[in-house]
């Protein structure tokens, strides 16, 4: 196994502990776009961006959850240059490289796996987060702030890694938030994540109700 690889084991294995998390990417900030970039093939930015910017407008004001190095800010930023773009993040060495890709409008440091205490209800046109819902991170119930700041009508776009979608509870979840009528479900396709280990995402597409 290359370090890559074992980088790449060791995120999946975190078991949601927010004192890991944040360790381990200020770790790895320094060489996370090119690993993830050159050596796993990772498509989840770009798979996000596109399905968020095909549902907002040009000048929105949209939130990129779990914003990491900004590689969904970057993806964004190449589909309507004319968005505002704010970011959070757990790990504040993550937010420092995601500020130097000069995209957002601003950047603060989150968990969300709790409340997000600094938005305020109905604030973003649209909301994204790419790679944030996966194994030993964020759980289904991280949707719930998302769509809480998300205006209705507004999409929320996230990928969740295929092996979390059933394991971790997302199928269920989503399907409960639909049930009690606080989104509306646009799409849920299986989609390329990394396309060099032949890993595979759940893209999906809700609308706030």
């Amino acid at each position: 196994m290359t370090d890559r690889n074992h980088m790449l084991e060791r995120a999946i294995a975190l078991d949601g502990d927010p004192d890991a998390i944040r360790e381990f990417y200020s770790d790895w900030g320094k060489t996370y776009d090119t690993d993830l970039l050159e050596a796993f093939g990772y498509v989840g930015p770009a798979v996000a961006a596109e399905a968020l910017t095909k549902r907002v407008g040009d000048t929105a004001l949209v939130l990129d959850a779990g914003s990491g190095t900004g590689l969904v800010g970057i993806e964004l930023f190449k589909r309507k240059n004319d968005l505002t773009i704010d970011g959070i993040d757990l790990t504040p060495e993550m937010l420092t490289h995601s500020r130097k890709k000069g995209v957002y409008r601003k950047l603060n440091i989150a968990d969300m796996c709790g409340p997000l205490h600094e938005i305020n209800d109905d604030i973003y046109d649209g909301t994204v987060s790419a790679g944030v819902f996966t194994n030993g991170h964020v759980g289904p119930q991280g949707l719930d702030e998302l769509i809480r700041v998300t205006k209705s009508g507004g999409p929320v776009v996230i990928t969740v890694r295929d092996s979390a979608w059933e394991a971790d509870g997302f199928k269920d979840y989503i399907g409960d938030l639909e049930a009690d009528e606080k989104v509306k479900v646009l799409e849920i396709t299986l989609s390329p994540y990394h396309t060099k280990e032949g890993v595979t995402c759940q893209l999906v597409v809700l609308e706030v109700v």
